[in-house]
């Protein structure tokens, strides 16, 4: 029998694997929204359900991103989690630098008022009904302390404030009706008004245009797109709607409590000089090595239980289980 030794590393080597280790950045460092394998278990009944089964995200400063995935798959929890109402089970979850698993109540709401906005599907729950549109808008930055100066230039401040947020998203007109007096689309758009009031450093949307016609929805994520593009505002919209999800540049589909795809788009320049808009989507890698495959492409080809993998120079393959059962 023949002895085989594996060379162990000098104690040289396994100091500089752990200096590099430390070296390397904390995963999301650079992103404003970061979740590392985020679990949230909800028990009831004595019955424990897992929403979210160790969730990975990534969202850059100054994107527009949509959320999509069948219901029960997580993305609504995930959402709750990142607007501050709700708080993850394990894992890790950063916003604008706030460590959503550290912050006692008071904090909470200080990030609730400060840091997210947050716009409803139901347009019921995005406005006071007593309140006109104006008021509406002024309402969060008045509990705020209002912008800066003495009381009477503060109202004078924070009601200019209101009107130009209202004109930017296409309600100008509405600033002086109660909601009762708008339509959905235009209730939506004061909402997300609201919304930005405080400049938050994030806008969350949970089903915006869910009640909305499509021509009326258009003009709801028209809105989006201008506080976007003019804010600077970071946006992600939850939507089962599929004309918003491609209207963005990167729409993330959670399954199963994980996100499991990805679809980016980008606008290319042919030698005409013709535009058009080029789509790609990508299976979704999480930090613990998963990989969840398309439903239809394993259906194809009949993958079941195991599959076989082999690394090549430039790529894995991919293959069923050929052994006979």
């Amino acid at each position: 029998m023949t002895e085989t030794s594996t060379a162990q590393p000098s104690l040289g080597e396994l100091e500089q694997r752990a200096a590099a280790h430390r070296d390397r950045p904390a995963y999301g460092h650079d992103a404003l929204i970061a979740c590392d394998r985020l679990v949230r278990i909800f028990t009831t009944d004595g019955v424990e359900v897992q929403a979210l089964q160790g969730l990975d995200l990534l969202v850059r400063e100054g994107e527009l991103m949509a959320l999509v995935g069948a219901s029960g798959s997580g993305k609504s929890t995930l959402m709750n989690i990142l607007a501050g109402l709700d708080v993850p089970t394990a894992g890790a979850a950063r916003v604008a630098g706030r460590d959503l698993l550290a912050m006692d109540a008071r904090a909470r709401l200080r990030y609730r008022r400060e840091v997210v906005g947050f716009v409803w599907q139901q347009t019921a729950r995005n406005l006071l009904p007593y309140l006109t549109a104006a008021q509406n808008v002024a309402l969060p930055v008045q509990l705020a302390g209002g912008w800066g100066g003495g009381g009477r230039e503060r109202r004078r401040r924070t009601a200019e404030r209101a009107r130009e947020l209202l004109a930017m998203l296409g309600v100008a007109d509405c600033a002086d009706r109660k909601p009762r007096q708008l339509s959905g689309g235009q209730q939506q758009r004061v909402a997300i008004a609201v919304a930005l009031a405080n400049d938050p450093a994030v806008l969350l949307a949970d089903e915006p245009t869910g009640e909305l016609d499509s021509s009326t929805g258009e003009q709801v994520f028209a809105a989006f797109r201008r506080a976007n593009e003019e804010l600077g505002t970071t946006i992600v919209i939850v939507t089962h709607d599929q004309a918003v999800a491609r209207e963005v540049r990167r729409t993330v589909a959670i399954r199963d409590g994980r996100t499991s795809s990805e679809v980016l788009r980008r606008t290319e320049v042919d030698e005409a000089g013709q535009e058009s808009l080029v789509s790609r989507e990508y299976a979704m890698l999480d930090r613990a090595g998963r990989l969840q495959l398309p439903a239809e492409y394993t259906a194809a080809l009949g993958m079941e239980h195991r599959v076989a993998l082999e690394l090549e120079e430039d790529h894995i393959g991919v293959w069923p289980d050929d052994r006979s059962a």
